[in-house]
């Protein structure tokens, strides 16, 4: 069998290469900051953006639960037509050290009309104030809470869960948290180019051994190859279906294609998704590329997977 990375992109995403490489000539790819001093800083500007920018009106719930003794927060965007058909749990991105479950608000609201689901975002502690565990005891305990309670809550007991790059992560260390609980209740994942080898021993993970971000959240870990840091590591036997997204020119590629084959070794249903001229975290850039993942994404959990 012959075996080449085109052959694992979709012809048609062919004529939107051009223009999604002419938004990111002027955008080289970034690092994280070097400290926590960086860090501090580059927080502060994300703050005075936000607050620059201001909010537009939705509806949204704030609610603290709890599950197994663990308190966590939550943002929850219902459908605004009809009762939800599912509920997507999302794990934002942000190196594990940014972002917030706010953040995503517009990302989500449309989401949970498009699909007609509703879309809860877990608010999870942040590195280097809260390193691992924190972050995947918050999403477990989340991901326990809709096991739980959707079908009172929602009206539904269809569960998908899904990440943007440190939250495709956690997203994954979630998933494996509750198989090894013995907990199925999660039906499908979707995965964008998350972060799966923290240990630097991976050639993509070789490729982000100096990033601040890994000390920050593991660096108090003794051995970062353990499965809930490094998921690319575990058994992946038992999950559910699961689609994989990811660029082309992404730093990470080689990880998100490793994982992929792990899990459809373990006999997991895998959609795996390579998305040309696209580096990484380009599902948040305004580039036809983008626009195209994620039309295919809510397609996916739409339709369900296959």
């Amino acid at each position: 069998m012959r075996f080449r990375l085109e052959d694992l992109i979709d012809p048609r995403l062919s004529s939107l290469v051009d223009e999604t490489r002419d938004f990111y000539t002027d955008r080289p790819a970034g690092r994280g900051p070097s400290g926590p001093e960086e860090l501090r800083a580059l927080r502060a500007r994300a703050g005075a953006q936000a607050a620059k920018a201001g909010s537009p009106p939705l509806s949204v719930d704030e609610e603290l639960v709890r599950s197994g003794g663990h308190e966590v927060a939550l943002r929850i965007h219902r459908p605004g037509a009809g009762p939800a058909r599912g509920v997507f749990l999302e794990m934002h991105g942000g190196g594990f050290y940014m972002g917030s479950a706010a953040a995503g608000d517009v990302r989500n609201r449309g989401l949970a009309d498009a699909l007609g689901f509703a879309v809860v975002s877990v608010d999870y502690r942040l590195a280097p104030e809260h390193p691992w565990p924190a972050a995947p005891d918050d999403c477990e305990a989340a991901a326990l809470w809709l096991a739980e309670n959707a079908e009172d809550r929602f009206g539904t007991g269809r569960l998908a869960v899904g990440g943007f790059s440190a939250g495709a992560t956690l997203a994954m260390t979630t998933l494996l948290r509750l198989r090894d609980r013995g907990t199925h209740a999660f039906g499908a994942a979707v995965l964008q180019f998350g972060t799966y080898d923290l240990s630097g021993q991976t050639p993509a993970g070789r490729l982000i051994a100096d990033e601040y971000f890994l000390e920050a959240y593991a660096g108090q870990a003794p051995d970062r190859t353990r499965p809930d840091i490094s998921p690319v590591y575990a058994d992946m036997r038992g999950l559910p279906p699961t689609l994989v997204v990811v660029g082309e020119d992404d730093i990470l590629l080689q990880d998100n294609l490793a994982m992929a084959t792990r899990l459809s070794a373990a006999g997991v249903d895998v959609d795996l998704r390579v998305y040309p001229g696209a580096p990484h975290g380009f599902t948040a850039h305004p580039t036809p590329m983008a626009n195209a993942a994620r039309d295919d994404m809510e397609a996916w959990l739409r339709d369900g997977p296959g």
